[in-house]
């Protein structure tokens, strides 16, 4: 009786995890190619919040200040998070741009937000009716603005666009550009198929419009990150602008890998300890099930000890269903936006991508992480 009914609940587990990645297959096919080639009528922001940047800061500056956009419809505002180190006066002595300028955040404004605390004092002094963001340790195409914003219509509130490692022969950097490229085709099959959950700040594009009406960050201003993905959830289900995605090779973000498995394991904590404040708690639930459908990948070889070998046959149709499916949706992905990576350390992703799963997503929920050099607790 137990046996039947625990299979019920892996099959179950199964076919949801099945219907995710199909509705993310059709939602890339949804996709739109940029169809507005004219400049956007609106003033343009962009804003890049920093903290501890120096050695980044003029690379991004370089890679802003080449964008072939005209320079009277945007400017750049770099905003310094109480850096400690020359960030903001390397900044300082290198702009050369009349619409390029830094300010900093006081000490005493929205202590806990961090990140979003630097955006939102970033909006307050901009003038920009349209709000876009990136990281300082990005690099950008000459025609990354003109291309991410040739998706930004009337009709649409938020645009996020496609992010990238850059290339590199040490293994463990191949291993996470390839399962960073996963992230982001499910967020782009997501949008495409009108259930946005996930993006990057390190390539969005708002209105300042749809930012007020949602009341900005104030309903997460005790959060210290989600100033991506919950935002762009709030204006998906609180207002009637479209979501979409940048589905152009020409509005890719390159930003670095992680240095170290530390790194990488405090980044996918930082990212896992949003999940359980979306407001859409059916959505909650969803992530709940998956999170499940990988911890089933340590129970089910259990169980096929304790309780018999039907438990290691589920093992191996979940494992297989979701190598064949993944496989696919990152071909898809990378045929969409002319990616050549390479797919020869997949099978090598596919079995790291369980396990750091289940360890970041636990201690996401319920622990501590650092971020450029602050313990962040939750």
């Amino acid at each position: 009786m137990i046996e039947n009914i625990l299979l019920v609940i892996f099959l179950f587990l199964l076919i949801h995890y099945l219907f995710f990645l199909i509705k993310i297959y059709f939602g890339l096919n949804k996709l739109s190619v940029k169809t507005n080639e004219q400049i956007v009528d609106e003033y343009v922001s962009v804003l890049i919040p920093f903290r501890n940047e120096e050695e980044f800061i003029l690379r991004i500056l370089n890679s802003l200040e080449s964008q072939n956009y005209p320079e009277d419809k945007f400017e750049v505002i770099f905003i310094d998070d109480n850096s400690i180190d020359n960030s903001k006066s390397i900044l300082e002595k290198n702009i050369k741009k009349k619409n390029f300028r830094v300010i900093s955040v006081p000490n005493d404004y929205s202590r806990k937000a961090h990140k979003k605390r630097a955006i939102r004092y970033g909006i307050e002094n901009s003038k920009g009716e349209i709000i876009v963001t990136t990281d300082a340790d990005c690099v950008h195409p000459k025609s990354w603005l003109k291309s991410l914003l040739s998706f930004m219509d009337k009709e649409t509130g938020f645009v996020s666009g496609p992010v990238e490692f850059f290339s590199s022969n040490k293994f463990f950097e191949q291993l996470q550009k390839l399962e960073f490229a996963g992230l982001v085709i499910t967020g782009a099959g997501l949008i495409g198929s009108n259930s946005p959950i996930i993006c990057n700040a390190a390539n969005i594009v708002y209105r300042r419009k749809a930012f007020d009406e949602v009341g900005g960050f104030s309903f997460q201003m005790n959060l210290s990150s989600g100033d991506d993905e919950l935002l762009m959830q709030k204006i998906f289900r609180d207002t009637d602008y479209k979501i979409s995605f940048a589905l152009d090779k020409d509005a890719i973000v390159k930003t670095e890998s992680n240095s170290s498995l530390k790194q990488f394991y405090n980044q996918r904590k930082r990212w896992a300890s949003k999940g359980l404040f979306y407001k859409n708690k059916f959505l909650i639930l969803k992530l709940i099930l998956i999170y499940l459908f990988y911890l089933s990948f340590i129970i089910l070889p259990v169980l096929g000890f304790l309780l018999g070998k039907i438990f290691f046959l589920i093992f191996a149709l979940s494992l297989t269903t979701k190598i064949i499916f993944e496989f696919i949706l990152l071909k898809k992905g990378f045929e969409l936006l002319s990616n050549k990576e390479s797919l020869k350390l997949f099978l090598v992703a596919e079995i790291f991508h369980i396990p750091y799963i289940i360890i970041a997503g636990l201690s996401g929920a319920f622990g501590n992480y650092q971020w450029k050099g602050r313990t962040i607790s939750r």
